[in-house]
């Protein structure tokens, strides 16, 4: 990798006594993929975001409400504005965009082995031979007290930290760079993990409604749009039957299933029992009799291996902590919520208590962390000594109040977006080794979005051997280039 920087005039440090403007560095860089050299600009900085202030009626001008941090890619091309766009954004909520960042999409990937075979600090940085770079200009957007991302002096950070509100600011940055950048023609694309698919739905409607910006594909990894499929709340079964099958993959493959069975012989069974007498046995309750009640729990035991008397004991309703803590009790091990294949030693004398982390979380934190500090000073040249919020609790408490007394639910949102744009593609990426998001419960939702029929071939599905960030996983992030790809190739026909 190559580059060289240019910055432009920083921001006023007093925006109080000067008008606050944008500040940001562009820097030129060459990378080579498969064997091409690419060159390509990169912006990195923060965009102001103003409302109208008005009073009796009568403008008084623009009033600066924050500051949100961006990185920008963009292929050196002589037509730039018939190339695809897509913005880019994690989720939490309280995460930047640093994961789809330096994961999969940048053209820069960080260097940090996987389960089993992870490296330790200082981990590193590298080129990224699964960049979207060639197809697609890419925009990673962090969300208001995320990244560098802040609320503008006077203003309050918790009016930002919302649903609404979130989806405001977002697609206000949306549209406002699309117009700066002149890419009105160009083909727009979503992509989203995690909340960042919750948030993408919602812009998904919103963006055409309210700004007339329509979008040729959206993608979604690692998908949450309704919250009661991973509701655990006593009385509300849902979430138990839809987690089920993500037991059973995780528990192949930590072996400790009897037989020689494959995972895809393993997840077929798990999702016909999760669909059928399992999902019935929890309907029924108290009134399922007592053979079937035993049934139940020796067939749930066969597919995960946890005891049969653990599972009637917990009333056929295994909390995902309970599994996460049980699976490996016996090796003194706890496996992770994000990523089932990574494990931690449990606390010497542990009475079976909840784990005091997630594995899979610790796995990803400080690589990512380091290599985002790094490439933004060192490679990118952006300058702050704000502290890079990667994920923070500062949005808390986040606010759902436009779902108050109901579960949060933003499948409509998607549905309505591809009613009222039938050319609108959809790609959908799941990890077996999912418990954050499962994947049999992304397809609970995606199987009731009330979608016309005729609509329903604009969803592509794709499933992976790894967690929540597939991509850590290098299989895993070989095939899912391929189906961006294709999934790009199609959404642009």
């Amino acid at each position: 990798m190559s580059s060289e920087s240019q910055q432009t005039p920083p921001a006023a440090t007093d925006p109080a006594k000067t008008e606050a403007t944008d500040n940001v560095v562009v820097t030129r860089h060459s990378v080579t993929v498969n064997g091409q050299e690419l060159h390509y600009t990169a912006t990195a900085g923060t965009m102001v975001l103003r409302e109208e202030a008005q009073k009796d009626g009568v403008s008084e001008g623009h009033k600066p409400r924050a500051r949100v941090f961006f990185v920008a890619y963009a292929l050196d091309s002589e037509q730039p504005a018939s190339r695809p766009l897509t913005f880019s954004f994690n989720g939490g909520p309280g995460s930047s965009s640093v994961w789809l960042h330096l994961g999969l999409l940048g053209p820069r990937r960080v260097v940090m082995g996987d389960a089993g075979a992870l490296q330790g600090p200082p981990w590193g940085l590298t080129d990224n031979d699964f960049t979207l770079l060639p197809q697609t200009d890419l925009v990673f957007i962090d969300p208001v007290s995320t990244g560098y991302s802040r609320a503008e002096e006077g203003q309050k950070p918790a009016d930002f930290h919302g649903f609404g509100p979130d989806l405001d600011t977002v697609a206000e940055f949306i549209r406002l760079y699309t117009t700066r950048a002149g890419r009105w023609l160009s083909p727009k694309f979503l992509i989203g993990e995690s909340y960042g698919t919750t948030r993408a739905a919602g812009l998904s409607s919103l963006l055409s409604q309210k700004h007339g910006l329509f979008l040729n594909g959206i993608m979604l990894v690692s998908s949450i749009l309704d919250f009661s499929t991973v509701d655990f709340t006593p009385g509300h079964d849902l979430a138990y039957a839809l987690h089920l099958p993500s037991y059973a993959a995780v528990s192949w493959y930590h072996g400790r299933l009897e037989g020689e069975r494959t995972l895809p012989e393993v997840l077929a069974e798990a999702e016909t029992f999760a669909d059928g007498d399992y999902s019935r046995a929890l309907h029924l309750g108290a009134r399922l009799p007592k053979d079937e009640r035993q049934a139940v729990a020796e067939t749930f035991s066969r597919l995960t291996r946890l005891s049969a008397e653990f599972v009637l004991a917990h009333d056929l309703r295994v909390p995902l902590w309970r599994y996460c803590r049980e699976l490996l009790a016996s090796r003194n091990q706890v496996v992770g919520r994000l990523d089932g294949r990574f494990t931690a030693p449990l606390r010497l004398g542990d009475n079976g208590s909840a784990p005091e982390f997630d594995p899979s979380m610790s796995a990803i934190q400080g690589p990512y962390t380091a290599a985002i500090n790094h490439l933004l000073h060192t490679e990118l040249g952006f300058s702050s000594d704000l502290p890079y919020e990667v994920l923070t609790s500062r949005v808390w408490p986040w606010s759902y109040k436009e779902f108050e007394n109901r579960h949060v639910r933003v499948s409509d949102s998607l549905r309505l977006a591809l009613h009222q744009n039938p050319h609108l593609k959809v790609y959908v990426a799941s990890g077996y080794y999912d418990f954050a998001t499962p994947y049999h419960a992304t397809r609970h939702t995606f199987d009731h979005l009330g979608l016309a029929p005729e609509l329903r071939g604009n969803i592509r599905e794709a499933f992976y051997e790894a967690g929540h960030m597939m991509y850590v996983h290098l299989p895993s992030l070989e095939q899912q280039h391929r189906d961006l790809l294709g999934f790009l190739e199609w959404a642009t026909e």
